[in-house]
């Protein structure tokens, strides 16, 4: 009985030092944000400066608010059609296998090998014959195609946890299709969608090279406003990382919103 405690204290130890050695970065962010650029730039760094906002009302005074919003709808929209298009092939799947399922999972997971810098000229070009340059709406397409083929692997996995008995009894009752996935197999699933889009969402939020290189004025997102921290005059340190406390700020309280959701969705298909 004392081993299994001193395991477990062991196990738990390690986890605290894994969630502060990954969550480091990111409060040592937020600290330098509250310092001056003199105090930022110093090496050793200085612990003990004192606080200032003034950072922030710099960075606000670049207006980030259009920023956020592009980025915002890229990520939202583009979420919303990958899980609105996954959800039925995840279905197809993993409940009514369709012929050579196998071959059709690999095909999705084949499309993440490509690395994205390299269809970055052909995309370019195509969204230039097109004339949606500097559009929101030609990342939500391009973000919607990069996140399904997670979004379907994850749902498939969510979607295979699910009672047969429950399927069946829908069919008894000759419930359709679209009535079987919204109101039978969503609520069962509900966490494991939680836990996808907001990991689909996360992704459209930190994307860039599509961004940097697709949108211009009216479409730039919040991973592009960053780079204007970084100048021939010199890295703005303080500067960049208040700029990215409040770019980071809404994926946090969409993760803090949804974490009991998000625990349970990813740890839906863990257990067989």
């Amino acid at each position: 009985m004392r081993i299994r405690k001193r395991h477990g204290a062991g196990w738990t130890l390690l986890a605290w030092a894994a969630a502060v050695f990954f969550f480091f970065p990111v409060l040592w962010m937020a600290l330098t944000s509250l310092r001056t650029e003199s105090d930022a730039a110093t090496n050793p760094p200085t612990l003990l400066a004192a606080p200032t906002l003034d950072q922030y009302r710099l960075v606000l005074d670049r207006d980030i608010t259009p920023f956020l919003i592009n980025s915002a709808t890229a990520s939202i929209l583009s979420t919303a059609a990958a899980i609105a298009l996954a959800l039925p092939a995840a279905y197809a799947l993993a409940i009514r296998p369709v012929p050579k399922w196998r071959d059709v999972l690999f095909f999705f997971l084949s499309t993440k090998m490509l690395p994205a810098i390299a269809g970055l000229l052909p995309v370019y070009l195509v969204v230039k014959h097109l004339g949606m340059l500097d559009n929101v709406f030609t990342l939500v397409i391009l973000y919607t195609a990069m996140n399904l083929p997670l979004a379907v692997w994850m749902l498939r996995s969510f979607l295979q946890e699910v009672p047969k008995e429950i399927l069946e009894a829908a069919q008894v009752d000759g419930a359709r299709l679209p009535t079987v996935l919204t109101r039978v197999i969503g609520p069962v699933i509900m966490p494991g969608i939680a836990a996808t889009s907001l990991i689909c969402f996360i992704f459209a939020w930190n994307e860039f090279l599509f961004a940097v290189n697709l949108t211009a004025t009216r479409s730039a997102t919040a991973p592009v406003f960053l780079v204007g921290f970084v100048t021939s005059e010199g890295l703005f340190l303080a500067r960049l990382c208040a700029a990215a406390t409040l770019v980071s700020l809404p994926v946090l309280i969409a993760g803090w919103m949804a974490q009991d959701k998000l625990v349970r969705g990813l740890t839906l298909g863990a257990i067989k």
